[in-house]
């Protein structure tokens, strides 16, 4: 494996992995009410773009980092607008 692989996993894990926090904090506590909608849609949709192009280039580190990404995000937007 060549350093650019090694960078692009762990940039992908780093930035998938910094949304746990915040999901855990969203579905534990149901409150939403700091975190931006907008900010949130924006990022999810995105990441959604991301996915596509990750999945037209056939790079496997951007079609999964990405799909994880989006569940993530995800669930946040879902919540902010199950939880207001």
């Amino acid at each position: 494996m060549d350093y650019l692989n090694i960078l692009g996993i762990t940039a992908a894990t780093l930035t998938t992995t910094a949304f746990i926090p915040q999901v855990l904090r969203v579905w534990r506590t149901r409150s939403t009410k700091d975190i931006s909608l907008t900010m949130f849609s924006m990022t999810f949709v995105g990441i959604v773009m991301w996915f596509i192009y990750g999945v037209m280039r056939g790079d496997l580190p951007l079609i999964l980092a990405n799909a994880v990404t989006m569940m993530l995000a995800g669930s946040i937007v879902v919540a902010k607008l199950r939880f207001g």
